[in-house]
Order: C-alpha cells, then structure tokens, then sequence
C-alpha cells in the first residue's frame, strides 16, 4: 500500500489522467451493456460527463491530501532558548557603538 502511495505521490497527473480515462471506458462500458435508446453520440457526451466529475472530485481529494501533508506531515519550528537581549543592551550597542557585549554591560 506505501508503495502505491508513494507512485501516485510522485505521478499525480498521471494518476488523474489514468482515472480520467478509466471514468470514460467504464461509463461507455455501462452504457453499452444496457440496452438505452440514447445514440452513440450521447452517450460519449454522458460518459464524458461522469469522467469530469470523477477528476474534479480526485482532484478535490489530492488538494486536500496535499495540503495535509504540508500543513500536518512536516515538523514544527523548534524555539531556540538563547535569552532575549535586554532593551538597555541593544540601546548601549547601537548608540553607544560597542561592539562586545561586556563593555555594554559594564555601563549598568
């Protein structure tokens, strides 16, 4: 089952293609077993139909499914714990214009 996630993962449009072209055969394939009146024309324009809806709602799922992964899947930022710079620091630093640290603090 993983491998078949990870081709569909990796051939997306692929995959909607295929299923588009499967969502034709068989619509024409039901059609032809039943015996409708409807012409051969409109049956194509039937099965066609049905095939749109097939993508648009695969095409639904692997939005969702893509952001899933994006949203989900991946690891959240971790906060560093260096302490934050006091105010009085960065003003001793841009102003006064130390460069180290320490002889900012020795003003204190």
């Amino acid at each position: 089952m993983e491998a078949v996630q990870s081709w569909v993962s990796e051939h997306k449009l692929t995959t909607i293609g295929a299923l588009w072209a499967a969502g034709i055969g068989a619509s024409l394939l039901g059609y032809s077993c039943t015996k409708s009146p409807m012409k051969p024309s409109l049956r194509l324009i039937h099965a066609r139909m049905h095939s749109q809806a097939l993508t648009l709602a695969v095409l639904s799922g692997a939005a969702g499914y893509h952001y899933y992964e994006k949203r989900c899947l991946q690891p959240k930022p971790v906060a560093d714990n260096t302490p934050a710079t006091d105010v009085t620091q960065i003003f001793m630093l841009n102003v006064l214009g130390a460069g180290d640290i320490s002889v900012c603090l020795s003003y204190k």
